[in-house]
């Protein structure tokens, strides 16, 4: 388990790229992205986070808290997470997925090339 932000959470990340392979796992992100995002703008922005901050398990977390968590992934500086700041986000929150991040690679660059 880990601990960010005073919140708790057990990475089960390196579970499910094991057991979906890892374009499975990047669909899996994606769908997630998805249900994050703000219908409109296509981005998850502060109001989408917190509206369905529920969804992830985080109710209880405080706006400061949830505009932190943004503002971590946030690479461009717009206020927002376009799907692949979502993704990079959730890599570096995983400390099993950054350990085996170089072997991920190598598997999805291998699947594409089939």
């Amino acid at each position: 388990m880990a601990s960010r932000n005073n919140v708790v959470f057990e990475d089960f990340f390196p579970a499910m790229v094991e057991k979906l392979g890892a374009d499975g796992f990047m669909k899996e992100l994606s769908n997630g992205f998805n249900l994050l995002r703000d219908r409109d703008k296509g981005v998850i922005t502060f109001d989408s986070l917190k509206k369905n901050s529920a969804l992830l398990g985080l109710e209880g977390m405080r706006d400061d808290e949830l505009r932190s968590m943004l503002r971590e992934g946030d690479l461009d500086g717009d206020g927002a997470l376009n799907e692949k700041e979502f993704c990079v986000l959730m890599f570096r929150l995983s400390p099993g997925l950054m350990r085996d991040s170089e072997e991920l690679l190598e598997e999805a660059i291998v699947e594409d090339s089939l």
